[in-house]
């Protein structure tokens, strides 16, 4: 699955989808998008909006919107990979234990497909 194609899936088609499989690239693809689009988010906001004189922090007004606006399918991207493991999305929530849930979350985020269909739907690696 190329970057544009990961992207377009999960922002237009897949927006709040929590069901069926992605594949590790569509979901590290959209990962890397989030990351691009937030720095060059940072600088606008600073550029724009600069930091705060007390604090030295940069006023993102952009950033924070942005974040606010993939939430849902930041969430369901991560969901459906789980899904696409054979792990129930409910496994999201173990990235609220400090440093060890976010390690055991991208642990199993680059894990491979689990083979032929599971409980959540066909493999989509076979759909190419």
């Amino acid at each position: 699955m190329s970057f544009q194609t990961a992207v377009r899936t999960v922002l237009l088609e897949k927006y709040a989808t929590f069901s069926g499989r992605a594949r590790r690239s569509e979901f590290w693809w959209f990962f890397l998008f989030n990351i691009i689009v937030s720095a060059i988010l940072n600088i606008i906001d600073r550029a724009i909006f600069g930091t705060s004189m007390t604090t030295g922090v940069t006023n993102s007004v952009f950033g924070v919107l942005y974040s606010l606006a993939v939430l849902l399918p930041f969430i369901a991207v991560g969901a459906r990979r789980l899904h696409d493991t054979g792990r129930s999305a409910w496994w999201l929530l173990i990235a609220f234990i400090p440093l060890i849930g976010g390690l055991i979350l991208i642990y199993w985020y680059i894990q491979p497909s689990q083979d032929g269909s599971n409980e959540y739907g066909p493999n989509p690696i076979a759909d190419d």
